[in-house]
C-alpha cells in the first residue's frame, strides 16, 4: 500500500503545473460512520478530526496552497442542542491541542463565514490561533465556520449597496472581480477541485460562487475513513481532467 501511494505521489508531483492550487471539501459522513458502529454521533465527528490531520499532512506534501474545509454550516445550528455543543467543544479543543503542530508545519489557519455568531470565547481561540499563524507561509488551512454561500453572497450584495450608497462605487463599477472582493474569500482563489465524501450528489450552500467552474469529485468514502490515498486519488484524478472553462479544446490550446 505504501509503495502504491508513493507512486501515486510520484505521478502527481511530476505534474506540478496540475495540481489543484486550492482544494475544497465537503467532510461528510461522520454521523452514518458512527451509526455503523453502533456509536454516538459524537464518535464519529471525533474520528472526522483525525481524518482532518491526515488529509491537512497529505495536502502539504503534495504542494496544495489552500485547502478549504467545510467545518460547520450557517444550517447546522439546526442539529439537535447537544450535538451543537459536542461539535464547538471539539472545534475549540481540537485548535488549542494542533495549534503547535500547525506552527511546526508552516500552515496558516484563517476562517470564513459568520465567526460572529459564535460566541467570544470559542471565538478567540480560532483568532488568537490565526494571529499565531499569520506569518506561516506553507498551506493555507481554511475552515469555513458558520458559513452559508446564500448567507455570503447576500453579506457581498449588502456590502457594495453600502460602498455605493456611501459614493465608494459606481454602479458601472460592479463586475464579476469587484463582487468576488466583498466575498468572504476575497483573499484568496477560487477552488480548483471540490471533494464531497459520503456519496451525496450535491454541494449544500457551500462556494456558491467560488465553484462556478470548479472541478467535482464525489467519493462513497465516509469522511472518518478518508485519508492520504482518497486525497492523492482525487487530485490524481482532477490532473486527468481538461479544464476548458466554456471553450473548446482548440481554443485552449491556443
Amino acid at each position: 500500500m505504501a509503495e502504491k501511494l508513493d507512486q501515486i505521489k510520484k505521478t502527481i508531483c511530476a505534474r506540478t503545473e496540475l495540481i489543484p492550487a486550492h482544494v475544497a471539501i465537503i467532510m461528510d459522513g461522520n454521523g452514518r460512520w458512527a451509526a455503523q458502529r453502533h456509536k454516538p454521533r459524537t464518535f464519529g465527528h471525533e474520528a472526522g478530526v483525525r481524518a482532518v490531520k491526515e488529509v491537512v499532512k497529505a495536502a502539504s506534501e503534495i504542494g496544495i496552497k489552500y485547502l478549504t474545509l467545510y467545518t460547520f454550516s450557517s444550517e447546522n445550528w439546526k442539529r439537535p442542542r447537544r450535538e451543537v455543543a459536542a461539535l464547538m467543544t471539539l472545534l475549540t479543543r481540537t485548535t488549542r491541542r494542533e495549534l503547535d503542530e500547525l506552527i511546526k508545519n508552516d500552515v496558516k489557519l484563517i476562517t470564513t463565514g459568520r465567526i460572529d455568531g459564535l460566541s467570544t470565547g470559542r471565538r478567540k481561540v480560532l483568532t488568537d490561533a490565526a494571529e499565531k499563524t499569520r506569518n506561516n507561509k506553507g498551506l493555507v488551512l481554511n475552515l469555513a465556520l458558520n458559513y452559508g454561500g446564500r448567507k455570503e453572497i447576500l453579506d457581498a450584495v449588502k456590502g457594495i449597496a453600502n460602498a455605493t450608497k456611501a459614493g465608494l462605487l459606481d454602479i458601472s463599477d460592479i463586475n464579476e472581480e469587484l463582487f468576488s472582493d466583498f466575498l468572504y474569500t476575497a483573499d484568496i482563489p477560487d477552488p480548483d477541485l471540490l471533494i464531497r465524501t459520503s456519496g451525496e450528489m450535491r454541494i449544500s450552500n457551500f462556494l456558491l460562487w467560488q465553484t462556478s467552474y470548479t472541478e467535482l469529485y464525489i467519493i462513497d468514502t465516509l469522511w472518518p475513513d478518508f485519508g492520504r490515498q482518497e486525497l492523492f486519488e482525487a487530485v490524481a484524478d482532477y490532473q486527468r481532467r481538461e479544464r476548458r472553462f466554456g471553450k473548446v479544446s482548440k481554443q485552449r490550446e491556443k
